[in-house]
């Protein structure tokens, strides 16, 4: 296991920096996994106009969503989302990064 690994798997393993969450493929069975979430405004510029949005993003670990693709649920404190988008690994290849839409 690399430094990296370690470094991640610990991440995930406090119970201050990350949270239990449900994940479901798209027909798929629930699963509960660990996940980092993050939900920061985010600002858009076009043209002119600045575009202000609230996003839900998270991040879970490849070893537990080996694939996650858009269109699966996942389950926040019983709050519903889909994930939208296309997902994105870290370069370690260790953490999906993936933005969420309410379901």
């Amino acid at each position: 296991m690399s430094i990296f690994a370690a470094v991640i798997d610990t991440l995930f393993g406090d119970p201050n920096m990350a949270r239990d969450v449900v994940y479901t493929a798209d027909g798929g069975t629930p699963v509960l996994v660990r996940a980092v979430t993050r939900r920061a405004d985010e600002i858009t510029s076009f043209g002119e106009a600045r575009i202000w949005s609230e996003t839900t993003r998270i991040d879970l670990r490849v070893a537990e969503v080996p694939n996650p693709l858009a269109g699966a649920r996942v389950e926040i404190d019983g709050d519903a989302f889909l994930i939208q988008g296309e997902p994105r690994r870290d370069r370690e290849r260790l953490v999906w990064t993936v933005d969420l839409r309410p379901a």
